[in-house]
């Protein structure tokens, strides 16, 4: 049987939270850090068979120990995003055939989307969490003149994103071979123009990024812990 693992980033800076918090990852959320919620989904969800979580430092790396499912292993992250996957990578056992990866500063992702998310994998061999843009989005010339993009066709992506294991391995082959900058790993695999499936979220899923977020997260956690009883 196929084997899938999760990787759960939790490396980042937090620079864009201006001190507000040490660590963003380990902020409390409605009773617990930031990073446990996305772990709780996981261990919930049942679609991981491995666990790599990549830390930023030993504080860090001791608490979230605490709160990551098994089995596992914790992995020093890089410099960039990309050194961090590509050392998660190279930590995954041999018999992996699917990978998430995801932002643990996202911790609004559920366990039905992940079980979703596995069920397209399979077939499909890559697919992205991600929403429909709703904003006008205008990209701006070097002749200082505007275009209008087409908003119908354009997606925000969203993490989870989870790929076939030999399709991921290739794609940040590359990614060291060209020496590239990639924001998310839908990039990487694009280099290689293999179609990415699209799963839409339509629920919020923001990422932790400035002070503000926390309340916001805070209050759509509530709002879903009021819907819960309503849908049993």
């Amino acid at each position: 049987m196929p084997r899938t693992a999760a990787i759960l980033l939790a490396a980042g800076s937090s620079t864009r939270m201006a001190g507000a918090v040490a660590d963003k990852i380990l902020a409390p959320l409605a009773g617990r850090p930031v990073f446990a919620h996305s772990a709780a989904a996981f261990a919930a969800s049942g679609v991981a068979d491995f666990y790599v979580v990549v830390y930023r430092d030993q504080r860090q790396m001791l608490t979230l120990s605490a709160h990551t499912p098994t089995p596992c292993v914790l992995v020093k992250g890089g410099v960039e995003r990309q050194d961090s996957v590509a050392a998660a990578l190279a930590a995954l056992p041999p018999d992996i055939a699917y990978v998430f990866i995801h932002d643990c500063a996202r911790p609004l992702v559920s366990p039905e989307q992940l079980v979703a998310l596995h069920k397209i994998v399979v077939r499909e061999h890559a697919v992205v969490l991600a929403h429909r843009v709703t904003d006008t989005i205008k990209k701006h010339r070097s002749d200082a003149r505007l275009r209008t993009l087409e908003r119908e066709r354009l997606w925000a992506m969203e993490t989870p994103q989870v790929f076939s294991r030999d399709l991921l391995d290739r794609a940040y082959a590359r990614v060291a071979k060209k020496k590239l900058r990639i924001t998310d790993d839908a990039q990487a695999v694009e280099a290689l123009d293999h179609p990415i499936a699209l799963l839409e979220n339509t629920s919020p899923n923001p990422k932790l990024t400035t002070p503000g977020d926390l309340a916001y997260l805070e209050f759509l956690l509530a709002r879903t812990s009021e819907a819960a009883p309503a849908s049993a």
